[in-house]
């Protein structure tokens, strides 16, 4: 194909340049995207494209308005994209275009998301790795390291728990293709091979202290941590290079560390449904039941403290108090949380502020939202129980006046209502530069004359039909009817003709109209150079807005956890050193609120570690436990708790085995995924942890099965000690609690009579009696002959009685049987108590009435010979006789 000149061939010049996945090149108001780039832009945001030519050939082109961009370009990026920005810069010879940014998922400051949106970089140092998170709409950074015996696993519960929109692996990372297929499927992110000399010790080190200052790496801890560092240096220039100028806004580095927060590895988040469900949806998760804030960065801090519990007891118990103030002083609270209503997203609007794409109005958001904290102070410091509480703490951790000096000046500075753009004029108040204020008057004063021109030519001339208007083609002019028009003087100037009436201007009318477009121009540099300083000078005091804005956001997150526990009626717990775990009456906190909720206690300590849970299925087992793993996580947010009253000791971990994901697409059968999340518990929990097992071993043969049960609990109970609840249907472990010191029985209660079975959802000591498989299977709908046939086999085996395996022709039973004694099919029938024997003999060639078996039922015979029941799953067991009565049936 012909090589593209003009504009497109400088479209692709500058293309090549980048190694983005788009290009948006300014060509005067519009944004324009060329070839490939237009056609994937008209795809993902159903843009008309039209044809551009060049040198002989066609291109396809989509553009937007310049001052449109930003939506496109956010929607672009948060679809995976990353979008290079080529501006148009006027010059002496024209003008010339060069790329001045790189949108990228993790770089977008314009998000239209109110979560957090992470950068990570991800560095491998020895057997561990370091990690390093920035959200640059914000400007929180933080950095860790992580090494231990699953150095690989604790890595990617670290990026489950930032869920980055954009990572960059470092160069040893990125040649393991295993690690990133794990990224990929415990993240949506994108994955960016960002420069690998970015991750270099020695440049990493020096663009943290370019950006920190030379002894904050030691201050907080990770000047010796190589692998922190390289990963932050990454983080650092790649925000640098894509020239977002968001670094402004990332002033402080905060690092922490496993011993800081509470375990929640992907797993268990999932299972637990804290930000969604396992379906995926918002609605019905933990966060959406208590989140109950009313500014966006409220909720952010809230969502990060449920997926980051704390394990200082100070700090839960600071929460803690301030929540319970807070409840009791429910008109205080209603007004405080009435005064953060109004407030905007201060950390987001001071990175907006530092990249220099806030605008007018962004800066008035800014004044308005800072005025808030002295009205916040106000309230707090006007109740009693609020100002002796924690929240006085709070509000004095920021400059209340500084921020209220800084929100004076913006709105001395800006009008109430400024235009969009900031090159158009119209944003400053009268008073605010003198300058200006010169400008605006000689602009005043020559639109007042033109305004007034029409009159005064009426009255000199005599013309009754004159009126003075402008438009973008003509200008200023002086419109006279057709009747008149030949009347009018000679220094009128026809400019064009219309239908009913004639236009003209005046050398006075086309000076002053020069005079105008002058003072605009002037004004409108002028206004968008204060503008600039002004939004500077916000920019400066990035850290104020930052510590003000997360000052509101805890308030209001504390107000949430307050005014969800008045209206669900929850308690404070108590958080004690040691291993307990006592709830009287406790609920689970998101099931409650769609059912009517039976309550149930649960009591665990040092002499009492491990819980086997029995009971039927849909009777409540594993809500029972959940609730406890959520009560726990609660009381470690410093939140209340659904309960009557609640003991806590605080746990560095909460691990859970609940159910069986289906990761067959991935190479992976449920069993497999279940002894994998048994395998983490079992190497991660400590004596310190609170692990869930619902069900161990169900995915495999029924011996196979209890035996691993068997083990996993005997490991638990010796080697980890952590408090754990095992819910199972395997009854022969519940016999554990006779010979294990510290394992104990609980059921969920059924109460069966006149063969109607009525699950009472109530929790009670010791072992349940039996289980109500059958009674599930009827209530699911399952065919009454299948359930009849159940209830029959289910007797014989209580009576330890063998087991006809029927065939289908509705004659005699065909004769093999289920033999309890060997646990294995038999081949012939039961006759005055004698069973047949399965190993030859007349009986093994005839059929009851002595007649030779035909090779069809001697084939299956034969196959039963060989089964082994004991390493047979149930489902596949079930498939196979199934097989053999079709068979059998046929024949």
């Amino acid at each position: 194909m012909t090589e593209a000149t003009g504009i497109v061939g400088e479209f692709l010049a500058l293309k090549e340049e980048t190694d983005a996945d788009l290009l948006a090149m300014q060509c005067g108001d519009f944004y324009e995207f060329f070839d490939e780039d237009a056609e994937t832009v008209a795809d993902e945001l159903d843009l008309k494209v039209s044809q551009k030519s060049s040198h002989g050939s066609s291109y396809p082109m989509a553009g937007v308005p310049v001052d449109d961009l930003t939506p496109y370009l956010t929607a672009l990026v948060e679809r995976g994209y990353r979008v290079a920005v080529a501006d148009q810069h006027e010059t002496a010879d024209g003008h010339e275009r060069a790329i001045t940014r790189v949108v990228t998922p993790g770089t977008l400051i314009e998000t239209t998301d109110d979560d957090a949106q992470y950068l990570a970089a991800v560095v491998r140092e020895g057997d561990g790795y370091g990690v390093a998170a920035a959200d640059v709409t914000t400007g929180q950074f933080f950095v860790t390291s992580v090494e231990d015996d699953d150095s690989e696993g604790a890595l990617l519960t670290e990026l489950y728990k930032f869920d980055p929109a954009e990572v960059l692996p470092g160069p040893d990372v990125r040649a393991d293709e295993a690690l990133l297929d794990r990224i990929r499927e415990r993240t949506t992110a994108t994955l960016t091979l960002h420069a690998a000399e970015s991750f270099a010790p020695g440049r990493a080190r020096h663009t943290v202290r370019e950006q920190f200052g030379d002894d904050t790496a030691e201050s907080v801890g990770i000047d010796d941590d190589e692998a922190a560092i390289r990963a932050a240096g990454a983080v650092l220039a790649y925000v640098e290079e894509t020239g977002q100028g968001a670094l402004a806004s990332v002033t402080r580095l905060q690092t922490y560390s496993g011993s800081d927060h509470v375990e929640l590895d992907a797993t268990t988040q999932r299972n637990l449904e804290l930000t969604e469900t396992m379906q995926g949806d918002r609605s019905g998760s933990l966060f959406a039941t208590i989140d109950h804030t009313v500014t966006s960065a409220g909720g952010r801090l809230l969502q990060q403290w449920l997926v980051r519990p704390r394990r200082s007891r100070a700090e839960l118990q600071r929460r803690q108090s301030a929540v319970a103030a807070l409840a009791e002083a429910a008109m205080a609270r209603e007004e405080l949380r009435e005064v953060l209503d109004g407030a905007y997203d201060l950390e987001r609007l001071a990175s907006r502020a530092a990249s220099g794409s806030a605008d007018a109005g962004d800066l008035l958001r800014v004044a308005e939202t800072l005025a808030l904290l002295p009205r916040a102070a106000e309230v707090i410091d006007g109740t009693e129980r609020l100002a002796e509480s924690p929240l006085s703490e709070i509000v004095a951790g920021a400059d209340r006046e500084a921020a209220a000096d800084l929100a004076a000046e913006l709105d001395a500075a800006l009008t109430e209502d400024p235009p969009g753009t900031v090159t158009q004029g119209g944003l400053f108040r009268r008073g605010y530069d003198d300058e200006l204020d010169e400008i605006i008057e000689q602009h005043e004063a020559a639109k007042e004359w033109i305004e007034t021109l029409d009159q005064r030519e009426k009255e000199r001339h005599g013309i009754t039909h004159l009126q003075v208007d402008r438009n973008k083609t003509d200008g200023y002019y002086i419109q006279v009817g057709k009747s008149e028009a030949d009347d009018v003087p000679e220094e009128y100037e026809a400019i064009k003709t219309l239908k009913n009436s004639e236009r003209f201007t005046i050398p006075e009318l086309e000076a002053k109209e020069r005079e105008i477009l002058r003072l605009e121009e002037q004004r409108g540099d002028l206004e968008y150079e204060l503008f600039r300083d002004l939004r500077e000078r916000v920019a400066e005091r990035a850290t104020l807005l930052q510590d003000v804005g997360r000052a509101l956001a805890e308030l209001d997150a504390l107000g949430s956890l307050a005014t969800h526990a008045v209206r669900n009626d929850w308690t404070r717990p108590e958080l004690v050193e040691g291993r307990d775990l006592n709830i009287r009456q406790g609920r689970h906190p998101v099931v409650e609120q769609t059912t009517s909720f039976v309550p149930n206690d649960l009591a665990m300590d040092d002499d009492r570690r491990f819980l086997i849970v029995t009971g039927p299925n849909m009777s409540g087992k594993s809500t029972y436990m959940r609730q406890a793993a959520l009560i726990t996580l609660l009381a470690q947010i410093g939140s209340f708790v659904p309960a009557e009253s609640a003991r806590v000791g605080l746990v560095d971990g909460i691990f859970t085995r609940v159910g069986a994901l289906d990761e067959l697409a991935q190479g992976r059968s449920t069993f497999m995924v279940e002894m994998q999340e048994l395998s983490n518990i079992l190497h991660s929990a400590t004596d310190e942890s609170l692990v869930i097992l619902d069900e161990v071993g169900r995915g495999t043969a029924t011996y196979d099965g209890i035996s691993i049960a068997w083990a996993a609990t005997e490991y638990i109970h010796n080697q980890v000690r952590a408090k754990t609840l095992f819910a199972t249907h395997y009854h022969e472990l519940t016999g554990l609690a006779d010979h294990l010191e510290r394992v104990a029985n609980v059921h969920v209660a059924a109460d069966e009579s006149d063969g109607d079975v009525t699950f009472l959802r109530t929790v009670r000591e010791g072992p349940t009696d039996r289980s109500y498989g059958i009674h599930v299977a009827d209530l699911a709908g399952v065919p009454d002959p299948v359930v009849d046939r159940s209830r029959d086999v289910l007797e014989r085996l209580r009576e330890e009685k063998a087991i006809e395996a029927k065939g289908s022709g509705g004659g005699e039973p065909v004769q093999a049987v289920f033999d309890l004694s060997s646990g294995s099919f038999q081949q012939g029938g039961e006759s005055g108590g004698e069973r047949a024997t399965a190993d030859g003999g007349a009986a093994a060639e005839a059929d009851a009435d002595g007649a030779a078996l035909d090779p069809e039922a001697e084939a299956v015979l034969d196959q039963l010979r060989d089964l082994d029941v004991n390493e047979t799953p149930p489902v596949e067991l079930l498939s196979t006789v199934q097989e053999w009565q079709k068979r059998i049936d046929e024949d």
